[in-house]
């Protein structure tokens, strides 16, 4: 009696082994290879892991270089292009136009620019697609912050242009002109996304935003050692 009670478990120990084997078998036949095939549409999707570095940055300079294109030309861009958003291009603009003018800014002031100019043009490009999202725009908001930040690049040239020195009708001249051509430009993107019967009310937010920049130009221009 003791012996078939224990020999009871010894039998069925080979049974249970082999079930087990059969079923890690259907799993390595049939659960991996399903696995294999999605892990080689991942790869497919992500192909430029295996791309070198070289040119993964030139690909990322030819996209913020395409889209500064659209901004400088905006009636020949492409809206598909700038509707593929991204933050590097408009982080460095940003960052350029702090830089230019917090560099001829008094030194006890320098940190105060840098930081105010950094501070006015997200915070104005948040409230701008805030804005335009409640007007009923069909914009996603990364997208909207990418139209935003890349129309600062003529004002950009604009603060090259002033801190390099001339007369204040002359500095005058080129922040208005520049900044009409980032407005006119972030309307050619911004319009079409908006209802027609609200465009007024996203206009004035735009306005605002192109204005503060370009008068903080004119007090910088006004510091510069070339004025």
């Amino acid at each position: 009696g003791v012996s078939e009670v224990f020999a009871w478990p010894a039998r069925q120990r080979p049974a249970r082994a082999g079930e087990g084997c059969a079923r890690m078998a259907d799993f390595s036949g049939g659960s991996m290879s399903s696995g294999g095939g999605s892990m080689a549409g991942m790869g497919a999707d992500l192909g430029t892991l295996d791309e070198p570095v070289t040119e993964t940055i030139m690909r990322d300079l030819r996209m913020v270089g395409n889209k500064m294109l659209c901004v400088l030309n905006p009636r020949k861009a492409n809206m598909q292009t700038l509707k593929n958003w991204d933050l590097w291009g408009p982080l460095v603009l940003c960052l350029t136009l702090a830089t230019l003018l917090s560099w001829f800014a008094p030194y006890e002031q320098k940190s105060l620019v840098f930081a105010s100019v950094f501070v006015i043009v997200c915070c104005g490009a948040t409230v701008v697609t805030v804005n335009a999202l409640l007007l009923g725009g069909n914009i996603s908001f990364f997208q909207s912050v990418c139209v935003l930040g890349y129309c600062i690049f003529p004002l950009n040239i604009a603060s090259v242009i002033c801190l390099i020195g001339g007369p204040l009708i002359w500095r005058l001249a080129v922040v208005a002109v520049c900044f009409f051509w980032s407005t006119s430009a972030s309307l050619g993107f911004m319009g079409e996304l908006v209802p027609t019967n609200r465009r007024a009310l996203a206009v004035y937010p735009l306005f605002l935003f192109y204005t503060s920049i370009g008068w903080l130009i004119l007090i910088a221009a006004r510091t510069s050692p070339y004025s």
